[in-house]
């Protein structure tokens, strides 16, 4: 069980993790270079509203294979990095849950309502957010796979 569990875990970080790794490194320099705001801001919208339900079922499985594992080893036998880990995965739990329910409703309102400056601003900060969120979700990486070495 504990391999079936594993599979979820990394499988739920590859989606949520390589996401953002695209969205930030990949699709937002190349949408800034050759779509002007109101179609940029179209464009991200549609991204979201296709990502963000797959981003919430990898965190149902991220964070569900997770508690279980520590429940198979025993959480006072569980090394301090499964801790680091956990710890760094709510926050991005959390920033994410930000995102999606005060940034991305803002998004959507700005665009329905051609509101560019607006829709600017919260585009603005869902990508402060996802960089914070990449970062973390790097650090945990780092640490899932160096964690013992540390």
């Amino acid at each position: 069980m504990m391999k079936l569990a594993l599979f979820f875990h990394l499988s739920g970080m590859v989606v949520w993790v390589g996401g953002m790794f695209f969205a930030y490194v990949c699709l937002r320099p190349a949408a800034g270079n050759v779509l002007e705001p109101p179609q940029r801001l179209r464009l991200w919208t549609g991204v979201f509203s296709r990502f963000f339900p797959w981003v919430w079922l990898s965190v149902a499985a991220i964070l569900g294979s997770g508690v279980y594992m520590l429940y198979l080893v025993g959480a006072q036998f569980a090394p301090l990095y499964a801790f680091v880990m956990a710890g760094a995965g709510v926050v991005m739990v959390l920033i994410f849950g930000h995102v999606y329910f005060a940034a991305f409703p803002r998004l959507r309102k700005a665009v329905k309502e051609a509101d560019w400056p607006g829709g600017g601003k919260a585009l603005g900060q869902i990508r402060m957010l996802v960089g914070v969120n990449l970062a973390l979700g790097a650090l945990v990486i780092v640490v899932a796979t160096l964690g013992a070495l540390l």
